[in-house]
């Protein structure tokens, strides 16, 4: 193991970690799920995407963040997405820019999709105590 790129992407995977809720789903409890079957696919997630893609200039951790977040609802992915949404708010998001690209997505992915998407990102509101102000086209 390469212990500076472990630790560069474990620096870069906090910038995105909610540490004030413990029921919030992060990469640290990945890493916790992975460590009986499976601790490489927890490393290499720390040290490829962290330490080797998230530390690249070009991009903030919000950009990479709505990215992210785009990139798992296309693919449907929903507990990641969960993870990826706590992230997102914690890089700076606000909770309304995560709702306006959902409905972005809504030609590329479908309305099962977004709908789905939706609903998890009310679980993560929830839990964070997060209300959104909801913005309606006349």
């Amino acid at each position: 193991m390469d212990k500076m790129r472990y630790q560069k992407g474990v620096d870069k995977l906090m910038e995105y970690t909610v540490t004030d809720n413990k029921e919030a789903f992060t990469h640290l409890k990945i890493e916790e799920n992975l460590k009986d079957i499976s601790p490489d696919v927890s490393r290499f997630i720390i040290e490829f995407t962290y330490g080797d893609i998230y530390t690249r200039p070009g991009l903030d951790n919000k950009l990479r963040s709505l990215v992210t977040i785009s990139s798992l609802v296309t693919q449907g992915t929903l507990p990641q997405l969960e993870l990826h949404i706590n992230a997102g708010l914690t890089a700076g998001l606000k909770p309304e820019e995560i709702i306006e690209t959902f409905i972005q997505l809504l030609s590329y992915t479908g309305f099962p999709r977004v709908l789905n998407t939706i609903e998890v990102a009310k679980k993560v509101f929830k839990q964070k105590g997060i209300t959104v102000q909801i913005s309606e086209i006349e």
